[in-house]
Formats: C-alpha cells, sequence, structure tokens
C-alpha cells in the first residue's frame, strides 16, 4: 500500500439499497457489507489502461434487466460444479461459463474446501472461468475479485485457496487485471499468508514477467527464510521472472533439500527448494 497503490475500505454498506448505514442494522437487518476502492498509482495505470480500454469497447452492453444466464443456457448445480473440480473435468465447466457466469460464486464456495488440492483445482478453474466471463463482464469478475481481497478484512482464519484463486484470475486475464497485483504485495507482510501471496504472484510472473519486475528485488530475502515453503515459492517466483540478478543467490541454496508441493495441471509434485532453485537457473541462462 501506498508505494504501488492506495486503497479505502467503506463499510456498513447495504447492498439490497446501495446505502451507507452508519448504525450497521437497516429495517431488523444487520448491515456488514463494504466497498473496497483501489486507486492505482500512474505507473501501474499505464501498464494496465491499453489492455482495460480494448476488453471495455468489446464488452456487450448490459440490458436491462437481465441476468447472468443466457436463455435456454443449461446451468450446472453447486453438486455437479463440485464433481467436476474433483475429477478435474475443465472443458464442461469452461463451457458452462459461457453460458452463465453465476458459475463463479459454485466455484468460489470451493476455494474453503479442506483439501489442498480440491481447493487448488477450484482456484485453477476459477481463473479459467474468470476469464471467460471477463470477455463481456469484466465487472462480474472484478467484484469477485474485491470479494476475496475483502475476505482477509474480515477475518483472521487462513486465505484458503482465495489468494490463489486471485493469482490465477490474473494470470488469465492480465490485460483487464493486472491492476490487481500490487495489492498481493501486502500479504507478503503476513507470514501466514507469505506462501500464498508468493505462489500467487509466481502465477502471474508464469504468464506475464513483465509485470512482475518490481517485486523480484522485494522477495529475494525470503530464499533466508527459516520456512521451506517461503523459501520453496520464491525461487519459483524468481524463476518464472527470469531475471539473471537472482542467479547468484539461487546457486547458493542447490543444496537445500526441504520438500514443498508445487500445483500444475490438476496435480500436486513434491520437490525440493534445491530442485526448483536449479530448474530456476535454467530459466535465467
Amino acid at each position: 500500500p501506498e508505494e504501488d497503490y492506495l486503497q479505502k475500505i467503506v463499510e456498513r454498506y447495504d447492498g439490497e439499497t446501495h446505502q451507507i448505514v452508519p448504525g450497521g442494522v437497516y429495517e431488523g437487518r444487520r448491515v456488514a457489507g463494504a466497498l473496497y476502492f483501489v486507486r492505482l498509482h500512474q505507473d501501474i495505470r499505464e501498464v494496465t489502461a491499453e489492455g482495460v480500454e480494448k476488453r471495455l469497447q468489446r464488452a456487450k452492453p448490459v440490458l436491462p434487466g437481465a441476468g447472468g444466464r443466457r436463455p435456454g443456457a443449461k446451468t450446472l448445480t453447486k453438486k455437479e460444479v463440485e464433481d467436476l473440480v474433483k475429477e478435474y473435468r475443465v472443458e464442461p465447466l469452461l463451457e458452462a461459463a459461457r453460458q452463465d457466469k453465476k458459475i463463479i460464486r459454485h466455484l468460489q464456495r470451493l476455494l474453503y474446501a479442506d483439501d489442498r488440492l480440491f481447493r487448488w483445482r477450484a482456484a485453477d478453474i476459477l481463473g479459467r472461468v474468470s476469464a471467460i466471463v471477463a470477455q463481456e463482464d469484466p465487472g462480474a469478475v472484478a467484484t469477485l475479485l474485491q470479494g476475496l481481497f475483502n475476505y482477509f478484512e474480515y477475518s483472521a482464519a487462513s486465505s484458503w485457496g482465495a489468494i490463489d484463486a486471485i493469482g490465477e484470475i490474473i494470470a488469465n486475464a492480465p490485460d483487464v487485471f493486472a491492476g490487481y497485483i500490487p495489492a498481493l504485495y501486502q500479504f507478503l507482510e503476513d507470514e501466514l499468508l507469505r506462501p500464498n501471496a508468493l505462489r500467487a504472484l509466481g502465477r502471474v510472473a508464469k504468464e506475464r514477467p513483465d509485470l512482475m519486475r518490481k517485486v523480484a528485488f522485494r522477495v529475494l530475502p525470503y530464499l533466508h527464510s527459516p520456512d521451506p515453503e517461503t523459501r520453496g515459492y520464491t525461487v519459483w517466483l524468481l524463476g518464472n521472472l527470469g531475471m539473471p540478478e537472482a542467479g547468484k543467490a539461487l546457486a547458493a541454496i542447490q543444496g537445500d533439500n526441504a520438500e514443498i508441493g508445487l500445483y500444475e495441471g490438476g496435480q500436486i509434485a513434491s520437490k525440493t527448494v534445491g530442485r526448483l532453485a536449479a530448474e530456476a537457473l535454467e530459466k535465467i541462462k
């Protein structure tokens, strides 16, 4: 915050009446909503403005009374979505997203499941689905992103799959949502959330390293963290950035035998930090 973007949260927002309710109670209902505002600094706006403008020009106007589902479209139930994610059957979910954008709600609830692989699959697919929805309604995905960020303002619990989902959404549609990258930096300050944030930033860097150059020197000290996941995901991020400046630091930890889980293509592979460092060095040669 402040260095890359300014943020402001307005609490006690009532989503039904679109009013701010100072007392927190309206007609017997508890009002606990919030509006999350992010203003990017000029350099970040310059990177993302062109892509956002193109998407807005291509977006179809919303007709009065239009919902998230096309007439005659077949919708998937929560149970069907859950089963498809468990089986990692991606195409039916992508096809459903072309017909009914409400599928993002069904996927969002799966981010808080107990099973790690299931959560990561849900985050992965939510990112792909969001890219499809954003082609016609980028606002719906922006609302989803704001909700994922807002989660941390009101919960001290684990992030579960929320941060991974943010990374996947940005990575799948960087021209539109790269402006949210700086908001991920705040999670680097929290030791519990840091591995998740590094993983999300690494995912974005894999697709668009040019948007992530500023983060490299910020995360280099994490190579010396006592936490294996923090070290491992930092290595993975630096490898995806492909920055020669990190070569010496990466070479020094090739003997690190601590193992971490790395998600890719619907599966979790176990790799040592040292192996990740060797792979990162190959990328930056």
